[in-house]
């Protein structure tokens, strides 16, 4: 059996879990970020090369539990965190800036993210996921200082109004408010139209009763008016990776064409929207081989 054969079939035996159990030896801490208190999760040597995984809208932290332990294995030190408003990061948001502010704005979450990044020595592997692609993709271009590389996991291919090529609804995305695009993705998400499984399904319905609706309909609003920044992420010597599911919100071809724009490699499973909990084999196997042609740049 070939490698990639391995990584595929440990993907598919993945039981059902409760998302709320983290992996043996995690460390939970709170990190005070400019917008205010955000939880973070942490696992690996402290003085490995570090990782940070950033979740996109509705998500956590525990959407890379099943990473976490396999990137720590090779010797990273991995960390997540909830953006501000989502989830156990409920308590951080623009009444915490100074001075005061009335939406999560984009300055919002990439002066979180910038902060994250520059709580530790050195650069870091960094991966977004879905609208934190985005979000990465921006600290980057300010930081580039603080890159190892970058991983684009389920990302908008597209600037502008990232929803108009989603299927099936892509056309129906411009006639709706950011607030009614979110009722309608948070409707979807409880009704368990992507049919993930019963403790999945029971996880984040629970943490929505945390995450603060404003923030997801800012985070929509965001979405719906992503900058164009292909030209300049490309010219960046930082190496990138675009990893998708086959069955992702946006077409593959999308995808193909952003991974080109952008100079990236681009890797895709047969799962959908969310590769870190159904393909986290696959996807760290072809991370890995990312960090180290960022250590070959770096030699």
């Amino acid at each position: 059996m070939t490698a990639i054969d391995g990584a595929r079939a440990l993907d598919e035996a993945l039981p059902d879990r409760d998302w709320r159990v983290l992996p043996a030896g995690t460390e939970r801490t709170t990190f005070a970020a400019p917008s205010g208190p955000l939880a973070r999760i942490a696992l690996g040597p402290a003085d490995g090369p570090r990782v940070v995984l950033v979740p996109g809208a509705t998500g956590s932290k525990e959407d890379f539990v099943l990473m976490m332990p396999l990137l720590a294995d090779a010797g990273y030190r991995v960390e997540a965190f909830d953006l501000a408003g989502q989830y156990e990061s409920h308590e951080a948001g623009p009444w915490n800036l100074v001075p005061p502010r009335e939406r999560y704005d984009q300055r919002l979450f990439l002066d979180d993210l910038i902060a994250v990044l520059d709580d530790g020595a050195g650069a870091a592997h960094v991966l977004g996921y879905s609208f934190a692609g985005t979000l990465a993709g921006l600290a980057l271009l300010e930081r580039p200082d603080r890159f190892a590389s970058l991983t684009l996991l389920s990302s908008p291919p597209e600037p502008g109004q990232a929803f108009g090529g989603v299927k099936r609804i892509g056309l129906l995305s411009g006639f709706t408010t950011a607030r009614q695009g979110a009722g309608l993705m948070l409707w979807g998400i409880r009704n368990n139209l992507n049919r993930v499984p019963p403790g999945r399904l029971a996880f984040v319905r629970e943490r929505f009763a945390l995450t603060r609706r404003e923030s997801v309909d800012d985070i929509i609003a965001l979405m719906m008016a992503t900058p164009d920044v292909r030209a300049e992420l490309a010219a960046t010597p930082v190496p990138k990776l675009v990893a998708v599911g086959e069955h992702d919100l946006w077409p593959r071809a999308l995808h193909e064409r952003s991974a080109r724009e952008l100079g990236a490699r681009l890797v895709s499973y047969p799962t959908g929207h969310s590769p870190c909990e159904t393909a986290p084999h696959q996807l760290v196997r072809d991370m890995l081989a990312l960090f180290e042609s960022s250590r070959s740049i770096a030699e």
